[in-house]
């Protein structure tokens, strides 16, 4: 299983062959690199399910001895949710659905707006709209009875952001007590009123026990997608960081770009501040915050060095989107977590779905469960969104890009 630093050491090499103008020339391809502790498999696909981009073999690096199969087609699958009855949903906004994916497919809720988010809470199901939150009482492959939870979230139809809004798409997790959490994310790269609008955008947002107006619980979290509870009832949350960070020296340089800032995979308590957009994290794990040249060069916007250090990253641009945590077999628990890859490097950071092993209280170096979804040339003919444990014990994962839910088990 290859950890950050052994990333890192590949990166360097990248960085210091790439280009320092706009737009950069792709770095030399290095040779097909499997991590330690995976092998390279053939995708099991099903002839049903064999449409594109499985009308070809595909190989995927997984731990050795493990297979991954295509268990179901659902085009622009994101977010996944086991139901209390074994079945398995998935979100998909650009439909503005909600999907039975397994044991057989059909639609539970349509009509939405930009679904996203699914999480449980005993027979109760809360969906994250783009501008809202509900929970549906679910039973036997329904959810009825929708209740508002939180309301007037901003989303592209809000009229002070007249259709700019980069990231619309919202998680939800519910915690042991019945309060309710969900990620509002940005409106862009840089956009600082968003600290100050209402409701705060950049933040995790918590409802309280029965009910109530949703609250700041974290703040300055660009885009914090990832949002789960740790086995300990803590929160997590994976996120996407900023793009196109200028270097010490107030230059936007490709090659400092390329990795700068990491993405972060912080633990989450009441007033957390994660810097956006005047601090970045910078280093690896626990990595300390440093100015944002741009928005806070002096410093007087927000004191980035009394910021508690990240307790994980990610390289930068990983573009961390599900979070959940697991018991898996051989790995023990940990937190999943689908990295859809991003584009803001001289050669785009690959997706995966990695592993940060749990280690008294918190989490260990990221690992990859699984990868070779990207080619040489950057290429890539799948992108993970989530990845969730079943109640078989194997891993299912949703992948936007190939419209596949995958299932990651040991052979047996």
């Amino acid at each position: 299983m290859r950890v950050w630093a052994a990333r890192s050491a590949l990166a360097a090499v990248l960085v210091a062959t790439a280009a320092c103008s706009s737009p950069p020339t792709p770095a030399p391809n290095p040779p097909p690199v499997v991590p330690a502790g995976l092998s390279t498999v053939t995708v099991e696909v099903p002839d049903a399910l064999s449409q594109s981009p499985f009308d070809r073999p595909r190989s995927a690096q997984v731990p050795a001895g493990w297979t991954l199969t295509v268990v179901a087609r659902v085009p622009g699958a994101r977010m996944a949710a086991w139901t209390p009855d074994d079945r398995l949903l998935v979100s998909v906004p650009g439909a503005g659905q909600v999907i039975q994916a397994l044991p057989t497919r059909q639609v539970v809720l349509a009509g939405l707006d930009q679904p996203h988010g699914l999480a449980f809470a005993g027979s109760t199901l809360y969906v994250a709209e783009s501008d809202q939150v509900d929970a549906y009482d679910y039973a036997d492959g329904r959810a009825v009875n929708p209740r508002t939870v939180a309301g007037d979230l901003p989303d592209a139809k809000s009229p002070d952001l007249r259709g700019a809004y980069a990231h619309a798409l919202k998680s939800v997790v519910v915690g042991r007590d019945g309060a309710v959490y969900f990620s509002i994310g940005s409106t862009g790269n840089i956009s600082a009123d968003d600290r100050s609008a209402t409701p705060p955008r950049a933040t995790v947002m918590r409802v309280p026990p029965g009910g109530g107006p949703a609250q700041p619980f974290a703040t300055g979290v660009r885009n914090g997608t990832g949002l789960a509870f740790a086995p300990d009832g803590s929160l997590w949350t994976a996120v996407n960081n900023r793009d196109n960070v200028a270097d010490p020296d107030g230059k936007v340089d490709q090659a400092y770009v390329n990795d700068h800032p990491p993405e972060s995979v912080a633990k989450l308590t009441p007033g957390r501040e994660l810097g956006w957009p005047y601090c970045n994290p910078d280093g690896a794990a626990p990595a300390g915050f440093i100015r944002d040249i741009q928005t806070n060069a002096d410093g007087s916007k927000l004191d980035c060095a009394a910021l508690p250090p990240l307790e994980q990253a990610m390289p930068a641009h990983s573009a961390p989107l599900g979070m959940s945590f697991t018991k898996l077999a051989r790995f023990g628990t940990g937190a999943l977590v689908g990295v859809h890859g991003s584009w803001n490097r001289a050669r785009a950071q690959a997706p995966e779905v990695s592993f940060f092993a749990w280690q008294d209280g918190t989490l260990g170096p990221q690992q990859t469960l699984v990868g070779g979804f990207q080619a040489d040339d950057g290429s890539r003919w799948g992108r993970p969104v989530a990845a969730v444990a079943g109640p078989d014990g194997a891993v299912y994962i949703t992948d936007d890009a190939a419209g596949a839910v995958y299932r990651l088990a040991p052979k047996t």
